[in-house]
């Protein structure tokens, strides 16, 4: 029987497998690596920030980030609405500071609970973000830090575009109007940018010589991109404060007044 590309691979005894639909990223689908490695990234430089924290991970999807904080923090809540999300990283991810929680980002958490909230790629999903942000900000204890994310629409868009094709985005940001959009609610924010690094960018410039053009013309597309798709790792990306308007995603680091 032909696996199904789109499906989760090789998931754990009575662990459900979930589909990609365009909503969210997923780990174990190779052709899906990319993305999930993307977005794995900044969890992973979150999480060296909340060493020994108390964390909130709003909309964590799947739960692998949600998994990936609890490695080095206090305690960590991962949050998501949609039930077959909630029920595979219940089952999956099973560490003893480690919970998941179903419930909508607009409502749920314990108001000052929380030394860090996280909210990656879902602000472009939700109706009034201002709203959204005014009560994440209400869930941070003193000192929290909200860590929130969104993609470019400038690296996402058709050239002059204001959004994507992507039926699940209300709202794509530039770099400029996603830091006010946070500045509106926090008194302290920095924007970074996530660029391409190591192979991805030797690929970036190789598709800036007509790589498509050479690889489609001796036939290797499908045998180069099964190879390396799923080699792209975390340290494939890189962070940083400059060029936003080039970056692939942006990640704002939010701090009310103490």
């Amino acid at each position: 029987m032909a696996t199904n590309l789109y499906v989760q691979q090789h998931q754990p005894p009575g662990v459900p497998p979930l589909q990609l639909t365009g909503e969210r990223t997923l780990p174990d689908v190779p052709a899906e690596n990319y993305w999930f490695r993307r977005h794995l990234v900044v969890y992973e430089w979150i999480a060296a920030r909340v060493v020994g924290a108390r964390v909130m991970d709003m909309a964590c999807g799947e739960g692998y980030g949600s998994e990936s904080m609890a490695r080095v923090a206090a305690s960590v809540v991962g949050v998501d609405a949609n039930p077959d999300a909630y029920e595979h990283a219940r089952l999956r991810y099973t560490r003893q500071n480690l919970t998941f929680e179903r419930g909508m980002v607009e409502i749920h958490g314990e108001p000052g609970a929380y030394d860090a909230v996280v909210f990656l790629q879902t602000i472009e999903h939700v109706h009034d973000p201002v709203a959204v942000l005014e009560h994440l900000r209400g869930l941070l204890a003193p000192g929290g830090v909200l860590y929130v994310s969104t993609p470019n629409v400038l690296k996402l868009a058709p050239a002059g575009a204001t959004k994507s094709g992507n039926p699940w985005h209300l709202k794509e940001y530039r770099a400029a109007e996603f830091g006010r959009l946070c500045a509106t609610v926090f008194d302290h924010v920095q924007v970074l940018g996530l660029f391409h690094a190591r192979k991805l960018r030797v690929h970036e410039l190789a598709l800036a010589c007509g790589w498509d053009a050479v690889h489609a013309r001796l036939g290797v597309t499908t045998a180069f991109y099964d190879r390396f798709t799923p080699a792209i790792a975390s340290s494939d990306f890189a962070l940083r404060a400059r060029g936003l308007d080039r970056a692939l995603d942006f990640l704002a680091v939010c701090r009310p007044d103490a």
